[in-house]
This record gives C-alpha cells, sequence and structure tokens, in this order.
C-alpha cells in the first residue's frame, strides 16, 4: 500500500465519530417524587406547564434562570429561550432517545448554553450524561393547566397575522382537560362524541393489577351508573386506566365518583392475600383490555 493510501486510511480512522448508541430506559422518571404527574403531562395533557427548579451547581453556573415545563412547545421543539432569559423545556417532542429524562436533562443544558432569544439546538441522542436529578431540585410539580398556547408567546407577539394564525391552528388541536382534585395525576377530557377519565397510577404495576382485579371480581371497577371501565394502557412504567364517561356530564361531577374508586383502590391494594380463581381470571381479562396509547 502507498504511503498516501496509508496516510488516508489512518486520516479515516481517526476522523471516525464514536457512535452514539441509544438505551432504552422502560421509566424514565423513576425516583422523582411525582413521577405520575410528569407521565401524566408528557402523555395526556395538551396544553399545560410547570416550573422547575435549577439544581445548586447549574445555578452556581448560569445564575438564577426561570425554568418552565411545557407539556408542548412551538413545532414540537425539545427546548427554547426567551430574549428575558426564561427557559422552556417541552416534554411532548418530535425527536426523543429511549431515555426520557435523559433527553429533558440534554435539553436544558443546550438551553442553558444558548444565548437568550436564539433557538436551541439539542441532538436527537444525547448519550450518557446528566438526567432529571441530576439537573433539577426534585419536588411535586405545580401543574397550571391553560386552554391555549398563548403561554408561549412574548407580549405583543399575537399582532403578527402569521404568528396569530399558527396559534389558532395550535389551539384548535387541543380537546378540553380538566385536572381533577380528587386523584393525583388523575385528568378529565373530551373528545368528540365522549368522554374520558383517566389516572396514571403510582403503584408497582403487578400490585396495581392485582388491585383493580379484586375491584373487577366485586363489580366496583367503574366510576358509577353510566359509566364503564374502557380499559388501561402502559405508559413509561405505570398503568393508566381508562373510563368512558356520558359527554354531557361536566368535569366537576365526577370529583366524587374517582375518590370513592381511590379509596376503593387503595384498599385493594392493601389486601395481602392472593388473588382466587376469579381474581386470577379477571387480572387475565384486564391484561386482554390494554389500550393503545392515543
Amino acid at each position: 500500500m502507498s504511503k498516501r493510501r496509508k496516510s488516508q486510511r489512518a486520516a479515516d480512522t481517526t476522523g471516525k465519530r464514536e457512535k452514539v448508541r441509544d438505551v432504552f430506559v422502560p421509566r424514565p422518571f423513576e425516583g422523582l417524587t411525582d413521577e405520575p404527574q410528569w407521565i401524566a403531562l408528557r402523555e395526556l395533557v395538551p396544553a399545560a406547564s410547570a416550573p422547575l427548579t435549577l439544581a445548586p451547581a447549574l445555578v452556581a453556573e448560569f445564575g438564577e434562570r426561570e425554568v418552565v415545563l411545557a407539556t408542548v412547545l412551538p413545532m414540537a421543539a425539545p427546548a427554547m429561550t426567551k430574549p428575558d432569559g426564561r427557559v422552556f423545556i417541552g416534554l411532548q417532542r418530535h425527536q426523543q432517545s429511549g431515555d426520557v429524562s435523559r433527553d429533558l436533562a440534554e435539553a436544558l443544558l443546550c438551553a442553558l448554553r444558548t444565548e437568550p432569544g436564539d433557538p436551541v439546538a439539542v441532538p436527537p441522542l444525547p448519550g450518557p450524561g446528566p438526567r432529571l436529578p441530576d439537573v433539577l431540585v426534585d419536588g411535586p410539580l405545580d401543574v397550571t393547566m391553560h386552554d391555549g398556547f398563548e403561554f408561549w408567546l412574548d407580549p405583543g407577539a399575537t399582532d403578527d397575522p402569521t404568528v396569530q394564525a399558527s396559534l389558532e391552528r395550535a389551539n384548535a388541536a387541543i380537546y378540553p382537560t380538566v385536572r381533577l382534585a380528587a386523584a393525583r395525576a388523575a385528568y378529565w377530557c373530551q373528545v368528540p362524541e365522549k368522554a374520558h377519565v383517566r389516572w396514571v397510577l403510582p403503584d408497582d404495576e403487578d400490585s396495581a393489577l392485582d388491585a383493580l382485579a379484586r375491584l373487577s371480581v366485586a363489580g366496583t371497577l367503574t366510576l358509577g351508573e353510566g359509566t364503564r371501565f374502557a380499559g388501561m394502557f402502559r405508559a413509561h412504567g405505570r398503568l393508566v386506566p381508562v373510563w368512558d364517561l356520558p359527554e354531557d356530564v361536566p368535569a366537576a361531577d365526577w370529583e366524587q365518583p374517582v375518590a370513592d374508586f381511590a379509596k376503593r383502590y387503595a384498599e385493594a391494594l392493601a389486601d395481602p392475600t392472593p388473588l382466587d380463581g376469579a381474581g386470577r381470571r379477571a387480572r387475565h381479562g384486564l391484561l386482554g383490555r390494554q389500550l393503545t396509547l392515543r
């Protein structure tokens, strides 16, 4: 081989970038105080926000910055910065790896390194690095529900007809959603011709499934007359039961039925006895009633 070919091969070898491998994390929000709420905001809620608190090390490096967690940002961007220094992080985004916690942490770090008001570039596969517990002060999320996406915008932004038209299109896609006080991470929503309650259960999947099976055997799995247990789906390692409801009953009227169900569920969850034959059959039946996420 000629010296020229050898030098070319050496250059090709040294110039290659190490391939970033994706890693799937089934419970990316595990360990966070409000794990079910993080899941609900990512998977169930169209328009909501919550303030986040930077970890002390990041405050020392970047100063006190206002950070807002948003269900979704314009064009499903992972992050954006405002001219006043505020940082927005989007939970629902187009590009993501198998570790949502790592994605969100990297989006936050990229935003903090970006000049306020400039676009934020975030890699689709961030590789190993900090996750949410490393970049935030953990605690319950103080969620604010929104009827539209105006919270994205700076004052006067809707004076631009293009911005106004884009906002109207985004708002038109929102279905009415109400956070219920009866159970944390439980949400009522109304879609065409029906309404639902969906609740991200905080418990281990096997234990939750056993409890739901006990309620099924007892005939207390619904939220009352006119309701139906539609099934459940898995989201980030947690079960999310879904109930079909009459579409003409307002969200507030479901607070007490959900509170009553939460009490029954807690009692069934605390039952230490193994499932009997009827319970095992009910459990198997519930596994066969899994729904698609969206």
